[in-house]
């Protein structure tokens, strides 16, 4: 019991998961202070689409602490992992589809209602029990899990590493979006599944909901960054780095390399899932553009910027890059491509070890700070 204690509370031990929480929790009370608090006339107030912006921020942020875990920590270069965010958000999704459907709007009630244009006279058996939420919240983990189960046993006990992994991943992040383009696969197709009005009762139109979605995502960021800080920091996070920077010399040692591979894997691909499970109501939309491979590798650069194996980088470079691609589609939106290659050159030729780098770089240059409990040691080298 003191052992799982011990492993449960070091995270909070250290003063950069506690900076990190704290920050986070104080972000989260202001911008519901300042949307509550405030007329819709002061110029404080934080707008109902800026909290849902927001919102999608920290999705987008769980989703890269979850690829910094393997990418940091394991030296493993996913460049899949949209593909379990997007598995997560259409589960999300096929719960939120069969709240429309019990209402009989569309004529068959147990029919979404893409089901009734293309004529289809029954629900397809893996649609069932969506229509009840534990069931579709297990499977928002379940699904990404399994098929990172799967996939990693297979490339992990045939010792698959390097830049072949990455290829193998991007290759089934695109099979995954030629397949949910299909009509036939039931899923909405081209236009994927939208057009939803309540989640556990609430609608999702209400401010109060979407305040509600955004701290339930902060909520879920905070309990996976410890969740991931905990990991790192156990026997289990150092025989990673050992294997991200040695992995012949932690196989001669007796480890069984592949399990640690396999088990941090899936708890990464579950992390993703249930980033796009709490993205999907947001946005109100989830279609097979989510399984892109260029958004899998947008996901790299998140990381890349704000630094790989801190964990806390990958929240910044997150938040920054998605702000910034915000900002760009609104003014330039032909430009956004060019500033994002631009923004990962620069990043790469001036700051290798991203944002986070420079910060601890600034930190140790101040002769009155005292250094913080020890990070991972960063990468030796970029793995591809």
């Amino acid at each position: 019991m003191h052992a799982s204690n011990s492993w449960l509370t070091r995270p909070f031990r250290e003063p950069a998961t506690r900076l990190f929480l704290g920050i986070l929790l104080a972000a989260l009370a202001l911008v519901t202070l300042l949307n509550l608090a405030l007329p819709a006339q002061h110029p404080l107030h934080v707008s109902t689409y800026t909290v849902t912006l927001l919102g999608k921020y920290l999705s987008y942020a769980l989703l890269a602490v979850a690829v910094d875990l393997v990418w940091g920590y394991l030296g493993i270069l996913s460049l899949g992992h949209g593909a379990f965010f997007a598995l997560g958000g259409y589960a999300m999704g096929m719960y939120l589809m069969r709240q429309i459907g019990d209402r009989g709007v569309y004529g068959d009630p147990l029919l979404p209602d893409f089901m009734v244009f293309l004529d289809w006279d029954a629900l397809p058996w893996y649609w069932l029990g969506f229509d009840m939420a534990w069931f579709a919240f297990l499977m928002v983990m379940l699904v990404p899990g399994l098929l990172a189960l799967v996939f990693g046993f297979l490339a992990f006990r045939s010792r698959v590493t390097g830049v072949y992994l990455s290829i193998i991943t991007q290759a089934l992040t695109f099979a995954l979006m030629l397949a949910f383009f299909r009509n036939e696969m039931g899923f909405g197709g081209n236009n994927g599944l939208t057009d939803f009005k309540e989640l556990l009762g609430f609608d999702l139109r209400s401010d109060a909901t979407r305040l509600g979605l955004f701290l339930a995502t902060g909520m879920a960021l905070a309990v996976g960054y410890v969740l991931c800080r905990a990991i790192v920091a156990s026997k289990l996070g150092r025989v990673c780095v050992a294997t991200r920077d040695a992995e012949a010399r932690t196989r001669f040692l007796g480890y069984r390399v592949e399990r640690f591979q396999l088990f941090v894997f899936v708890v990464s691909a579950m992390l993703a899932g249930v980033a796009g499970a709490l993205y999907v109501p947001q946005v109100g939309i989830i279609n097979p553009g989510e399984f892109s491979p260029i958004f899998s590798i947008e996901i790299v650069l998140w990381v890349a910027l704000g630094g790989r194996a801190t964990l806390y980088g990958a929240v910044i470079g997150a938040i920054l890059v998605n702000y910034a691609k915000t900002v760009f589609t609104g003014v330039m939106p032909d430009a956004w491509l060019f500033a994002l290659g631009g923004m990962f050159v620069l990043v790469t030729v001036l700051l290798p070890k991203g944002i986070a780098g420079l910060l601890a770089y600034r930190l140790r240059r101040r002769p009155s700070t005292r250094p913080s409990s020890p990070e991972s040691p960063a990468p030796r080298e970029v793995s591809a």
